[in-house]
């Protein structure tokens, strides 16, 4: 025993000394990686810079989230404070977002109200400091709090939809994707205006739209409606509004055969920022049970259960619901863990084209045939990353 104790006592400094030789080496390659990563942001943001119109905006004028995307994109790379002088292109950029804002707050041209005025409001708390900007972002958040669902108005929650947000117009019902962008721009604009003289103000149903993001996803016990499935392969994960998952359906058999909607990675990693968001308890089983998800369909070659469709919208969900949870590496299914941050990091550098620019080849699904959208996805991905860096 002696001799056996004598031993663990003279491999303690080497055991030591190893571990802060490997401490050292991972230091070492993720100050590699973040000189990468902003070499390859700065290609990005020159090309993003170069196609901006005479106008202040990006793409089809009529879609003012096309503007605000790269906006945000380039405001976060900039390194610029909210009250800074705004750089000629990017202050042309904001007048054109704030000329398409109407009477009751919305920000868009032509149809999808919600979606182009929830980008457009997370842009604007990047710069809302500069004049003008604070009253825009008042205007916005009223518009999108009046977008939640409540179908009964008497606050019963009755309706799958009820405590979420759609499109609006000829998309009334509510989706995952909008409530979650929704989401996302209420809880930074609410952080804005915390501290600021006529406070928050009008706000939305956190406690609603905590309903409708579970009644997407397929978890027994907190979803109340008969579509879910409880199979392994989707228990956890999230559908794009209940009732219809763009992944499609699959049969199981319990007690009787019954249909059921797949779950896929963009919606679950949409699902958790929503959680996050609604400042959950990150114990919460709804929590857990996504992450578990995540982990066993985890993969940078596709968006799981919907091949290249929305591939980019997927690594960008990705890289926010990861780096906000705080998760290093996520748990894989065979007990092994994936470093995502190095990983989606090099798979986004590997992409990026020649001329600083990114684009989906896979598919042109949800509009990632468009290089201007596509970049801002990746660009903003990889600030995550930096920041989870």
């Amino acid at each position: 025993m002696d001799s056996l104790q004598a031993m663990k006592t003279r491999s303690t400094p080497f055991l030591v000394a190893l571990f802060t030789v490997a401490q050292l080496s991972g230091v070492i390659a993720d100050e590699a990686l973040k000189t990468e990563i902003e070499a390859t942001l700065a290609k990005g943001a020159a090309w993003l810079e170069s196609k901006q119109n005479e106008s202040g905006s990006w793409g089809d004028e009529t879609y003012p989230a096309l503007t605000a995307m790269p906006l945000s994109a380039l405001m976060r790379n900039s390194g610029l404070e909210s009250n800074a002088k705004l750089p000629e292109n990017l202050a042309k950029g904001y007048d054109f977002i704030l000329s398409k804002q109407h009477r009751n707050g919305a920000i868009y041209g032509k149809g999808l109200a919600t979606y182009n005025t929830a980008l457009s409001l997370m842009s604007l708390t990047h710069v809302a400091n500069q004049p003008g900007i604070e009253e825009a972002i008042r205007q916005a958040r009223r518009f999108l709090i009046n977008q939640q669902a409540d179908e009964d108005v008497r606050g019963e929650l009755d309706s799958p939809f009820d405590g979420g947000i759609g499109y609006g117009g000829s998309h009334p019902h509510s989706d995952l994707s909008n409530t979650h962008l929704a989401m996302e721009a209420l809880y930074y604009s609410k952080q804005v205006l915390a501290d600021r003289p006529g406070g928050v103000g009008l706000d939305l149903d956190w406690n609603a739209a905590i309903h409708f993001v579970s009644r997407c996803q397929n978890l027994e016990g907190s979803n109340d409606l008969d579509y879910i499935a409880v199979a392994d392969q989707d228990r956890g994960g999230f559908v794009y509004f209940p009732g219809d998952s763009k992944a499609g359906e699959v049969e199981e058999h319990s007690t009787k055969t019954k249909v059921a909607l797949r779950s896929y990675g963009s919606m679950s990693y949409a699902g958790l920022l929503s959680f996050i968001y609604a400042d959950m308890d990150p114990n919460d089983k709804r929590i857990t049970a996504v992450k578990k998800w995540l982990g066993r369909n985890y993969t940078l070659e596709e968006n799981p259960h919907m091949g290249a469709q929305g591939q980019f919208y997927y690594y960008h969900t990705m890289a926010k619901a990861l780096s906000l949870a705080g998760i290093d590496e996520l748990s894989l299914a065979d007990g092994g863990k994936a470093n995502w941050k190095q990983e989606l990091a090099k798979k986004l550098i590997a992409f990026q084209k020649a001329d600083g620019s990114w684009i989906n080849d896979g598919s042109s699904r949800w509009w990632e045939d468009d290089p201007i959208l596509v970049t801002s996805y990746a660009m903003l991905s990889l600030k995550h990353v930096l920041q989870a860096l």
